[in-house]
């Protein structure tokens, strides 16, 4: 069902990887030798890498390979039903496990992108949304009669894109090369000029300034320089790239152009989340359409002196290289590992060369103005935030979708325009943003208010912010790249303690180990995972205290959990057998 092209890295590690998997359904000990020959590199980094991405295993998946998103607006608990178990008893599956028959396994994943489609899994990498009790009963049995996937329903795999609210961005398409054509008639100098005279600043969240970025990547010294474009949007509650991917996609490529023109690179890369695998057909017909129109490769659109591409990397499931540096490691072919910063990107990026990373929107942005000028962009937004931002809007609402709105719009107005009544808190930014309540709602959208790299997930008053906040420490415990103590042990602990706040186990004691664990975590940890884990629980503790106080108990109760504590054990020696169970603990 995959087709590939010239504009797939088929030499990437992380390829590699995915197609030894697709052929034996897990990655054999003699395929990462042969891979590590292959590639010359270590054994070692090979073991590394797959031990690193959720999408990689080392045991053998089920012929159909099912992984359920666990989000709080796209996963598999919806109202009293947990659609993950339903499907598991069905067809006699053990959660995390694959049925003795090699037939299928189901598991459970990260936000897999698909928040204002309901509930969804993918299975074999390929997304269904919609789902319900009726829907997974047909699965169910078409597993059950081995139908394979391309006999399934073909509207079941159609992901329609939702638009409720154009604005800057949306409401036009460029005409292909207009960007371009500006370019070459202004030159590179004064084209970063025009980018830094509109206030363009990076839409993934942090808000840099992006012709500064541009600026220093293009002063850097270097041999040569590159082009990535951060398409590895994982924030829960975010979708906006899968859109722009599928219907702005030329937009996309003509704004990295423009800055290798401005930078003077050569080489492009787009770094493609795993759980868009689907996209990668679409995205290489619209590379091939732009080197046939003469948008790509050597001599674009006849300038001498102008040679650029692009190629796509796929990940393979880990949230942390949406973060640059870790990115730019997983482009390496190595775990996703963020980098002690500085040195940054724009001077030591890939291969050690300037780099420019922008996210999707804003390379689309910077080929709006390059054609249409800074003037216009500037006219819309706020002094501080010029321009527009696109929003994935999700959860307890009428009309969850896409909207478009210029910097400086209310919370309110977007509330009332997705049809969002009764609410009593909106996280903007995904689990690592800012969790407001309903005194906040007059705050606007913006870079010095209430800033978001997109994603914003409503919850109204019958919602359990308690299961919330669960929900989002699990995420992060989860994606935590284990790189230091704070992090790694500290969103582990957070888990920890608000599962026991949720059990009756805890006292107020626990809120104190919660606060004084959250501002560990938020001040020593490595990078932006961990010093934004514990922000949920922080904004909680201070602005929601009734979330927590209903479960506390008034004393301390010493207790010790023999069950739990032997499930971790297992995990961490890999026994499954029966002398690393209780007597009634349940095996499968």
């Amino acid at each position: 069902m995959m087709n590939c092209s010239s504009s797939f890295a088929r030499e990437h590690l992380l390829h590699r990887l995915h197609a030894i998997q697709q052929q034996h359904r897990y990655i054999p000990p003699h395929a990462m030798q042969q891979a590590a020959t292959e590639f010359n590199v270590p054994l070692s980094q090979v073991a590394a890498v797959v031990a690193f991405y959720s999408f990689f295993s080392t045991q053998p998946r089920g012929r159909f390979d099912i992984l359920f998103s666990n989000c709080t607006s796209c996963g598999y608990l919806t109202g009293e039903q947990n659609l993950l178990q339903m499907l598991c008893k069905q067809l006699q599956v053990t959660p995390g496990k694959t049925r003795a028959d090699g037939l299928v396994s189901i598991d459970e994943t990260s936000c897999i992108g698909l928040c204002d489609q309901g509930a969804s899994l993918l299975i074999n990498g390929f997304p269904v949304t919609g789902l319900n009790a009726a829907k997974l009963a047909q699965i169910a049995q078409l597993i059950t009669d081995e139908i394979p996937l391309r006999q399934w329903p073909g509207t079941w795999f159609d992901i329609p894109d939702t638009i409720h609210r154009r604005d800057l961005l949306l409401t036009e398409h460029l005409f292909p090369g207009a960007a371009l054509q500006q370019a070459f008639q202004h030159g590179a100098s004064e084209t970063l000029a025009i980018i830094q005279q509109s206030g363009l600043r990076g839409r993934g969240g942090a808000g840099f300034d992006t012709g500064k970025k541009w600026q220093l990547c293009r002063e850097a010294p270097g041999a040569t320089r590159y082009v990535v474009c951060n398409a590895d949007e994982g924030e829960p509650g975010t979708f906006k790239d899968r859109l722009l991917l599928h219907e702005y996609a030329d937009a996309l490529f003509e704004g990295m152009a423009l800055c290798a023109f401005v930078i003077g690179a050569q080489k492009g890369f787009v770094y493609l989340r795993g759980e868009y695998r689907y996209l990668l057909p679409h995205l290489q017909a619209r590379l091939d359409q732009h080197r046939k129109q003469g948008l790509l490769g050597e001599r674009i659109l006849g300038q001498a002196e102008f040679d650029f591409d692009i190629d796509i990397v796929i990940g393979a499931g880990a949230y942390i290289c949406g973060e640059e540096s870790a990115l730019i490691e997983s482009l390496e072919g190595k775990p996703g590992i963020p980098r002690i910063r500085p040195p940054f990107p724009v001077t030591h990026g890939y291969l050690g060369q300037p780099t420019v990373v922008n996210n999707v929107e804003t390379f689309i942005a910077a080929a709006h103005i390059a054609a249409r000028g800074s003037a216009w962009f500037k006219a819309a937004g706020t002094p501080s935030s010029a321009g527009s931002k696109i929003l994935s809007i999700s959860g307890d609402c009428g009309k969850p979708g896409i909207y478009e709105y210029p910097f400086g719009v209310t919370i309110q107005q977007v509330l009332d325009d997705c049809s969002a009544t009764d609410v009593q808190a909106v996280q903007t930014g995904g689990p690592a943003g800012t969790l407001l309540s309903p005194a906040e709602f007059g705050r606007t959208i913006a870079f010095d208010d209430a800033a978001t790299g997109g994603s914003l997930l409503v919850f109204r008053s019958q919602r359990d912010l308690l299961a919330v906040h669960r929900n989002f420490a699990q995420f992060f415990a989860h994606e935590s790249c284990g790189f230091c103590t704070p992090c790694r042990v500290g969103t582990q602990l957070l888990k920890n303690t608000l599962d026991n706040i949720a059990a009756g186990r805890s006292t107020a004691a626990g809120i104190d180990e919660l606060q004084q664990l959250g501002r560990i975590v938020q001040h020593q940890s490595h990078c932006g995972l961990g010093h934004t884990a514990a922000n949920h629980v922080l904004d909680g503790l201070r602005k929601f205290p009734q979330t927590f106080s209903p479960h506390l108990q008034p004393h301390f109760t010493a207790r010790f959990d023999l069950g739990q504590a032997l499930a971790s054990a297992r995990r961490i020696t890999h026994r499954d057998d029966a002398g690393a169970h209780l007597d009634n603990d349940h095996r499968p």
